[in-house]
């Protein structure tokens, strides 16, 4: 490889979705160019932007050997050490371009870090164009745009379906199989986010596309008569052929036939076609003269197409194949297809399935479709996105495969919970006031006067007296303490289900308080309130009480849960002979101190249990003591509940993953906890770092609880655990940070998940201060 020197003109042409370091602060992001670490070019600063356009040209001198370093920074915190990077990427030259032949090439990376832990994110476009070394060579790109830096594999995926929008069968046309997509881009198809028959606009606020005029490309070169040259908003060059209104990323040659005569004939192909016949016979559809005649030759050489096929050509003359009966187009011959099933039989099919799953999982998302491939395989289209994919968007399957399969199963369903327009957010605010002091009273006063549509907005929690302002951490506070509260057995409202347990249970005699029904609608309208805002309750419920909220039938296995006695009663009323026990179908109830008896059914008073009906007895004795004592209160509290969480979504679910959906996990793992927290100031090997951990692995459990309550909010976890922390913009890693006087207590940020440590200088001065501030720390004010 020769050494010598050549002229690169490097355009920096944009970046996107840059990191946002401040709330309310957008960046003034540039970028300075180093190549070989000698020659530096900066661009100039563009203000308040998270996805800026620069399109500015640059021309340097490289070798083949040669690496470009492009780093990103913000212009406002560009004098602050360590505040204003945003990121880099390094491109060797040798990969995308021959620096001896010339060429264009477009470069798209992502973003990465240097060395420090600052969050990264964005991509960001250059352009490099270089002259060939001989002057007589042609200089004109054949080889469609540019070379990638990723690159997609042909599968049923965004590329291939993007593939199959510009290089397909026709413009306008239905969408075709993922077979027939992936065949599209196996066999060379130019992928493209530009579909066909439109023309990219560029973003708002951006500068204009580039346009050439009339027909000739910047260089001068002459285009085809119709055809015209424009640049999208990243700077990729494509072509416009008017003539039959389609885009393509391929430069057209310069000389030919005129494009109004192919246009012509297709158009006289399209009227002219005609369909096989009813007996399986079909007419050849005229061809026109892009088509070969080994084309022509191979498809009478299979015989007749299925009924419904029907056989047509692009214009650039490949074959492809309309299945009328589906309404969908292909590139594979369905004559060579072997274990191909009838395209009705397959629609009948795809019906069946989406008809079945429907009925568990709820309807595809808007713009979604399931479709089979022709060897049954289903996979879904997403119009909205002209993309093609084999995971159920209703489930998705990106997970953590490291994580338990429970786990897994219930993320995929809280996935799809989420995306249903149901569970959207409202725009606006919902401003709600309470005292600490009464902040059930409150609560009740302030949920129950507002509509479900004022509910389902952001909710901005302010205590009184106090200065904090709600970006989630005050919020999942408010319902921590109000957790605690509602389900106060002192109020007569819940109970606990057995004496050495704390799992709730609703109380049969609530009656006592003459505002009870009001209370649990009140109560299920705010356990309906957390789940809409991604919120936690304090408290855990019998098996029993999840069910009934999801409408399952209850069994024997629930009673124990909710009298350890009875159940065992009733378990051995089933496994031992009860014939001369004269049983009745009678219950015995204690309502505050008065025995009452009730008849499970009509007249049971009479009715003597057998060994032929006791199974019936147990399954009514359980309805009534799990169901039936509790029914009034249980329907408030249900009507209260579906008023912001539809009935149909939350069956999704089931017990189990309905008590994760409420409460979250309870355990800590300080191994998880570690893995994904954050340091900002400190480093995970300084002194200080070190004492912490080791101050929390020495406490117990209840006080861990406390520490994540005094950090976060909440002392609840989402059920994968640190790693989906929820912060004021989303997801938010714990962090600690560098911050205060030695002599200071440590603060926390619930907003953000952050705790601000000093600089202690030794372990004890930490112990104490940590101890004292999780203790004592009361509301929340402002910095």
């Amino acid at each position: 490889m020769s050494d010598e020197t050549r002229r690169l003109k490097i355009t920096v042409l944009a970046a996107d979705n840059l990191y946002r370091r401040k709330l309310f602060q957008l960046p003034d992001p540039f970028v300075v160019l180093t190549v070989d670490g000698s020659q530096t070019k900066t661009t100039k600063a563009l203000e308040r932007t998270l996805s800026p356009y620069w399109n500015e040209p640059f021309t340097v001198e490289v070798k083949p050997t040669s690496v470009i370093t492009a780093q990103v920074f913000d212009q406002r915190k560009f004098k602050k050490r360590g505040q204003g990077f945003l990121g880099v990427i390094n491109v060797q030259i040798s990969q995308h371009i021959n620096v001896q032949a010339g060429g264009d090439a477009m470069v798209t990376q992502d973003l990465k870090n240097s060395n420090n832990s600052d969050p990264v994110q964005g991509r960001l476009v250059l352009q490099f164009s270089m002259e060939p070394a001989d002057p007589g060579r042609n200089t004109s790109p054949q080889a469609g745009p540019v070379s990638r830096s990723r690159v997609s594999s042909p599968s049923p995926s965004g590329a291939a379906a993007s593939a199959a929008a510009v290089a397909g069968p026709v413009a306008g046309a239905a969408a075709g199989g993922a077979a027939g997509a992936a065949a599209g881009a196996a066999s060379g198809a130019s992928t493209s986010a530009v579909p066909t028959g439109t023309t990219p606009s560029p973003p708002a606020g951006g500068p204009p596309a580039r346009t050439s005029v009339r027909n000739t490309t910047e260089s001068g070169d002459a285009l085809p008569q119709g055809w015209e040259q424009r640049i999208d908003h990243l700077g990729r060059v494509y072509y416009v052929d008017h003539n039959t209104r389609t885009t393509t990323w391929r430069r057209p040659p310069a000389s030919g036939p005129s494009q109004a005569e192919p246009a012509d004939s297709e158009r006289r192909r399209h009227m002219n076609r005609t369909l096989p016949d009813a007996n399986g016979g079909a007419s050849t559809p005229r061809v026109g003269a892009s088509a070969t005649p080994a084309a022509a030759a191979s498809g009478a050489s299979l015989g007749p197409l299925p009924s419904g096929w029907e056989h047509r050509f692009t214009p650039e003359g490949r074959p492809y194949f309309v299945n009328h009966i589906a309404r969908t187009t292909t590139w594979d011959d369905p004559r060579l297809r072997g274990n191909q099933a009838p395209s009705s039989n397959r629609a009948a099919a795809v019906a069946g399935i989406a008809g079945q799953t429907a009925s568990r999982l709820g309807p595809l998302p808007s713009g979604w479709e399931m479709r089979l491939t022709a060897q049954g395989r289903v996979y879904f289209v997403d119009h909205n996105t002209k993309t093609t994919t084999w995971d159920d968007p209703r489930l998705p399957s990106n997970l953590d495969q490291s994580v338990p399969q429970y786990k897994r199963d219930f993320r995929r369903k809280y996935i799809y919970f989420r995306s249903q327009a149901a569970m959207r957010p409202v725009p606006g605010q919902c401003h709600i006031k309470v005292s600490r002091n009464s902040i059930f009273e409150h609560s009740y006063n302030e949920i129950m006067r507002l509509s479900v549509s004022e509910l389902k907005k952001r909710m901005m929690i302010k205590f009184e007296g106090e200065d904090g302002l709600d970006y989630g951490g005050v919020s999942r506070e408010f319902f921590f303490l109000l957790s605690h509260e509602m389900f106060n057995p002192e109020y007569c409202l819940f109970e606990y289900s057995a004496h050495d347990t704390y799992t709730l249970q609703i109380n049969p005699h609530s009656e006592i308080n003459p505002e009870h029904l009001n209370y649990f609608r009140f109560i299920g309208r705010t356990m309906g309130l957390a789940i809409f805002h991604r919120r936690f309750l304090d408290a855990f419920f019998t098996s029993s009480f999840y069910k009934m909220i999801l409408k399952k039938p209850v069994t024997l296995e629930d009673m124990q849960s909710v009298d350890a006695d009875i159940y065992r009663s009733l378990k051995w009323t089933l496994e031992n002979d009860i014939s001369d026990m004269g049983f009745t179908f009678t219950v015995d109830d204690d309502r505050f101190g008065e025995r009452v008896e009730i008849e499970l059914k009509p007249d049971g008073k009479n009715i003597d249990v057998t060994e032929e009906n006791k199974k019936e007895f147990v399954d009514l004795s359980v309805q009534y003591r799990v169901c039936g004592r509790i029914k009034e209160q249980f329907e408030a509290f249900q009507a209260g509940f579906y008023e912001l969480i539809p009935e149909d979504l939350i069956q999704v679910f089931d017990e189990r993953e309905l008590e994760l959906l409420i409460g979250g996990l309870d355990e800590i793992d300080i191994e998880d906890w570690k893995k994904h927290t954050d340091y900002r100031g400190y480093t995970e090997s300084d002194q200080v770092v070190q004492w912490f951990w080791k101050f929390v692995n020495g406490m117990d459990s209840e006080h861990r609880t406390r520490l994540l309550q005094f950090t976060t909010g909440t002392s609840r976890l989402p059920v994968n655990g640190f790693k989906d922390l929820q912060g004021s913009d989303g997801p938010r890693r714990f962090t600690v940070e560098k911050s205060g006087d030695i002599l200071a207590l440590p603060k926390s940020h619930t907003c953000f998940n952050r705790i601000d440590l000093p600089p202690y200088t030794d372990y004890e001065t930490l112990a104490s201060k940590l101890s004292f501030a999780i203790e004592n720390t009361v509301g929340f004010a402002q910095e």
